[in-house]
């Protein structure tokens, strides 16, 4: 398989093919370089926002330290599958605070469905919200509250949380897309053997007349702004 397509045959691309194709005007004849091109143009912009912007599971190990307010690495965040606690030195902790035989007496036994272990006990989810909610499109980090019953839970190390989070392909914010489109028609017409993408000045301690090629044109730069990693 080649590894421009993800395992599931879906590229790896912040805009369908088919939109590619149809704005650049060409066919299936082309559909490898359009692949090739699509898939770099994704994988640099990636790498250019320090973030991974398609939409995938993820699983992320978060140390607690008493902060209620949990931020996750990626986001948007479309849905949580499962949020677990790991804790240090105790025995059948909840996030109530009481080991089990404690909390059987102060709570309907419902609450202890699932069974608690000291190698990752999974969280109800009336023990946590998030910040802003699941599934808007708000380009923003997004953050894990956990109840305030958390304090009171002795020997809590971590907590894990499997989560989607990105962008489907063909719901890609406009300027996040047309920064896609542009970076990959940028490089459609490099590989095809344009003149386009250098500076047009001479730059350091180059020979005469020698030109050096930008890694990304400005204006995709300016689309890509607002998506560069924001640290809270």
């Amino acid at each position: 398989m080649s590894n421009e397509k993800k395992p599931n045959g879906a590229l790896h691309t912040l805009i369908p093919i088919g939109d590619f194709k149809a704005v650049l005007g060409v066919d299936d004849r082309e559909d490898k370089i359009s692949r090739f091109c699509l898939v770099t143009s994704t994988l640099t912009i990636e790498q250019y926002c320090m973030r991974q912007l398609l939409r995938k599971k993820h699983f992320e190990l978060i140390e607690y330290t008493g902060d209620l307010l949990l931020t996750f690495r990626e986001y948007p965040v479309q849905r949580i599958f499962a949020v677990y606690v790991f804790g240090s030195g105790v025995i059948n902790p909840h996030p109530c605070g009481f080991i089990t035989s404690e909390f059987a007496l102060q709570t309907p036994t419902k609450a202890l469905e699932t069974p608690p272990s000291v190698a990752g006990e999974i969280l109800e989810p009336e023990f946590y919200e998030m910040v802003p909610e699941c599934g808007t499109d708000m380009d923003f980090p997004f953050s894990l509250s956990l109840s305030p019953s958390f304090k009171r839970y002795r020997g809590l190390t971590a907590v894990k949380a499997v989560y989607y989070a990105g962008y489907p392909t063909g719901k890609t914010p406009a300027d996040l897309a047309s920064a896609c489109m542009e970076l990959a028609a940028w490089n459609m017409a490099r590989y095809r053997g344009r003149k386009i993408g250098t500076t047009g000045i001479i730059r350091g301690s180059g020979r005469d007349g020698e030109h050096f090629e930008l890694s990304m044109p400005e204006n995709v730069k300016m689309l890509l702004e607002p998506y560069r990693r924001k640290v809270i």
